[in-house]
């Protein structure tokens, strides 16, 4: 079960954390910041070896006792973390790389919304389908609620305080 997924902007600053215990909360958002500087060496080991250039996918970045830690990094520099329970250990890293995928293609949608200011911290309302996340059969990431399909920007809704995420 995913427990906390974030995406972090070029500069190293939270775009969007969510965490599902929310007892945890700061346990979590310590866990995707020291995941950072995984990433980082990651990334200027994969630019020395001249890995191909179209894998995203980090892989796990630091297991702990009770979570794993995964990442994910966009061509533009921009990250995406997840944090996993251990103790689900039917989760198979293909299964990781979908759910980034996913992940990666709503970020795109919201930041095709003409709303959205990038370098915006994106917001999803308290009650909306992705305030709790979980991964539901066949381990795909699914809102608890479905949104409502009107069409191409289903993904976002625009409101006075920014753009909503209801992915």
């Amino acid at each position: 079960m995913a427990v906390c997924i974030a995406v972090i902007a070029k500069e190293n600053y939270p775009l969007y954390i969510r965490s599902t215990p929310t007892e945890n909360e700061l346990k979590f958002h310590y866990m995707v910041h020291t995941s950072l500087d995984v990433v980082d060496e990651k990334i200027s080991a994969m630019g020395k070896a001249l890995v191909d250039q179209r894998e995203l996918y980090l892989g796990l970045l630091y297991p702990t006792e009770d979570y794993k830690v995964y990442g994910y990094v966009t061509n533009s520099k921009v990250k995406f973390v997840m944090v996993v329970d251990s103790s689900n250990t039917a989760l198979r890293d293909n299964e990781i790389r979908s759910m980034f995928r996913k992940l990666h293609n709503s970020y795109t949608d919201v930041m095709c919304n003409p709303f959205y200011n990038p370098g915006d911290r994106i917001q999803s309302s308290p009650g909306g389908p992705y305030s709790r996340v979980r991964i539901q059969s066949r381990w795909a990431l699914l809102p608890v609620s479905d949104p409502v399909q009107v069409g191409p920007t289903s993904c976002v809704r625009s409101s006075p305080a920014g753009p909503l995420i209801t992915w």
